[in-house]
């Protein structure tokens, strides 16, 4: 009788990600690829939170918090060994660095010590935090008329080195644009090499901080004027220094801190599900969104009364969708009880508004009736107007919702149905990041696409008294889809800044351009 020894523990394998210069959506389609399967991520301060939404929840996540000015959370030799001992018990582990790890960012040095331990490793470049600080502050750095030559620098070499290897004498004319990595700090002492071997002290200079970020800030002016602009304007890391005649150029080309909503601080209060397109729209124009999202969305636990209906769909004369989770969920519940979109042939079909239609034609069906107003009233108008005395209407909605649009078509004459198909609760946490950000007057604007997103936001202000809201809410801008979520919002003593005329989220970020159009742009 044979005895089998267990196989020894296997090896995992490491990949080194750049993280790109800040904004989440310049990281490499491998990069998300990786994020999404590991099961370890060790990530940086320069390298966007946002990332962390690829990651599966069960992976381990571990900030090394590697920031400028010596404030680390672990040395990089910790790193270097962290990384060793969770490649060798099996994991996936991705280290995700700011930039591209093999441009100033110590990434050979984890690398070596991968090797010598035998840990598999890979190395995905990243966008470069250099060439997306000059294209952000709308600077080529290479142009014919200009320059044909780019030279990389670090503006703080490793402390420990007897000299410096930085040719200042050769640097200084031998490179028409010079990009200069951690140099904020010396800024006065770099100017000064370069001006003092041989560099016009008239030669544009550009600093941009948190390039490719809502937080970019960019200044410009000469050798000789930078380091008092930079110091005036309170510039400091993490911020890149582009020398040379191409910046000339950023009064031309300047793009990014041009956008209409940049600089503006904006609160999403969607369902986590739902957000992504608001945000993603309210980002295109500029704005710095934050999600908090105020209320879950959750299947029914007892489905027994909507199964009965959706079994009984042919005595019905009228379906409505009042919502996109409506839609959602009753479509998911149609599937678990064995059916399809043919069990819906026999009743008619309206929808509240175009986002609910969009949403009904992913299952092939196209509604009979939208109404021209985007609102439950709206929906209820006009089936009246085309006659329901007599007529048996289902209507799949959340558990607690407005009795509005089913009382309009009792009173005209319909039997009525209506069923719960999922519910609304609330989200618990972040109430102090909340208060906080709205204590410190951190916030342009807060957005409602719901009366329950109001009620639920207001809920996690936690606000004692009508006066101490009105306090945390001073400034703060007020923007709502429709009528029906301002009426909320102004039960509560509030004013609404920003209602579109068409109740569309598309529309409602056209609407939120437009009053900060008018307002001007955000210092």
């Amino acid at each position: 009788m044979s005895t089998n020894t267990p196989s020894s523990q296997p090896v995992g394998k490491v990949y080194l990600v750049g993280a790109g210069p800040g904004d989440p959506g310049l990281l490499t389609l491998r990069g998300k690829f990786l994020l999404e399967r590991a099961e370890v991520v060790v990530y940086d301060y320069l390298a966007s939170r946002k990332l962390l939404r690829h990651v599966q929840e069960s992976a381990e996540l571990i900030y090394v918090g590697k920031k400028g000015g010596g404030l680390h959370a672990y040395t990089q030799e910790a790193i270097n060994s962290m990384l060793v001992e969770h490649g060798r018990a099996g994991k996936m582990v991705v280290r995700l660095k700011g930039g591209d790890p093999f441009i100033f960012g110590r990434g050979a040095e984890e690398i070596e010590e991968l090797v010598a331990a035998g840990i598999p490793f890979e190395v995905v470049p990243g966008v470069t935090s250099a060439t997306a600080a000059a294209t952000y502050a709308g600077i080529p750095i290479t142009h014919r008329h200009y320059t044909a030559s780019v030279a990389f620098i670090t503006g703080h070499e490793d402390p420990a080195k007897k000299e410096s290897n930085i040719r200042w004498d050769k640097l200084a004319t031998g490179a028409g644009t010079i990009i200069i990595f951690m140099g904020i700090k010396n800024l006065p002492i770099i100017t000064g090499k370069l001006m003092e071997h041989g560099r016009d002290p008239k030669t544009p200079v550009a600093v941009v901080r948190w390039a490719s970020t809502p937080e970019q800030r960019s200044v410009d002016g000469t050798l000789d004027t930078i380091t008092d602009i930079v110091r005036e304007a309170g510039i400091k890391p993490p911020a890149l220094i582009v020398v040379g005649e191409v910046v000339k150029l950023r009064k031309t080309i300047d793009w990014f801190e041009k956008r209409p909503l940049f600089g503006r601080r904006i609160i999403v209060t969607r369902t986590r599900e739902q957000a992504s397109e608001l945000v993603a729209l309210l980002e295109e124009q500029g704005a710095d969104c934050l999600e908090y999202s105020t209320i879950n969305i959750e299947p029914m636990e007892d489905n027994t009364e909507l199964d009965r209906e959706i079994k009984d769909l042919g005595s019905f004369d009228w379906l409505l969708f009042t919502s996109l989770n409506a839609v959602t969920y009753f479509f998911k519940r149609v599937r678990e009880s064995g059916l399809d979109s043919r069990s819906l042939a026999g009743p008619r079909i309206a929808v509240v508004g175009r986002a609910t239609g969009d949403e009904l034609l992913k299952y092939g069906i196209r509604a009979d009736l939208m109404p021209e107003k985007f609102t439950g009233e709206g929906l209820g108008e006009a089936l009246l107007a085309q006659g329901v005395g007599g007529s048996r209407i289902l209507l799949p909605r959340a558990l607690a919702a407005r009795d509005v649009l089913p009382d309009m078509l009792t009173r005209g004459g319909a039997e009525v149905r209506v069923v719960a198909v999922y519910r609304n609760v609330p989200v618990k946490g972040r109430k102090e990041e909340l208060r906080e950000e709205l204590e410190e007057k951190k916030i342009d604007m807060v957005t409602f696409t719901s009366s329950s997103t109001v009620i639920n936001f207001l809920t996690m202000v936690d606000a004692g008294s009508e006066e101490e809201l009105h306090r945390l809410m001073n400034g703060v801008d007020i923007a709502t889809i429709g009528p029906i979520t301002s009426k909320t919002v102004e039960e509560y003593g509030l004013r609404v800044a920003v209602q579109p005329d068409r109740y569309t989220i598309p529309d409602m970020v056209r609407a939120i351009v437009d009053h900060y159009n008018r307002a001007g742009r955000k210092k």
